[in-house]
């Protein structure tokens, strides 16, 4: 699926958040140090942020506002320190119990920043690619129902 068809699918059967304004996105890039890749700012231009299938409380896939993105050693080790983990490894998407789908803005590909699996329990030893862009993973998620897809392979 492109980009276009995956977010009209989250506005028609998902919980989409209004939209980011240009504004912030530029202060999100300012405040980071890196650039959204172009699915990240398509998806952030339509939604800020948005949670899959259920609404919280309930949502499994609650993909982050741009307020909310943090480094994953401060979202999942509660510090901001190299022994915590990677500086560029970014919470993007809340999967609950304070696991994470990670974005790693050390890799960028063609298709955009990779993302792996932030299990709190072994992160951040072992966090395996679990997509090779958003747009990989935003198709996964849907298409994989309200589980989460990469612990079934």
């Amino acid at each position: 699926m492109t980009m276009e068809e995956l977010l009209a699918e989250v506005s028609r059967a998902h919980h989409p958040h209004a939209p980011a304004a240009p504004a912030e996105i530029a202060a999100f890039e300012e405040r980071v140090g890196w650039r959204l890749d172009d699915e990240l700012r398509a998806f952030y231009q339509h939604c800020d942020g948005a949670e899959l299938f259920d609404p919280l409380p309930d949502a499994r896939y609650s993909i982050l506002s741009l307020a909310e993105i943090r480094r994953a050693r401060i979202a999942i080790r509660g510090r901001d320190e190299d022994s915590a983990g990677p500086a560029d490894w970014w919470a993007v998407v809340d999967v609950q119990d304070g696991d994470y789908a990670l974005l790693d803005v050390s890799a960028p590909r063609a298709g955009g920043y990779p993302l792996l699996d932030g299990w709190h329990e072994s992160y951040p030893l072992k966090c395996r690619p679990i997509a090779a862009s958003f747009r990989e993973f935003l198709a996964r998620a849907l298409s994989g129902g309200d589980r989460l897809y990469w612990l079934n392979e």
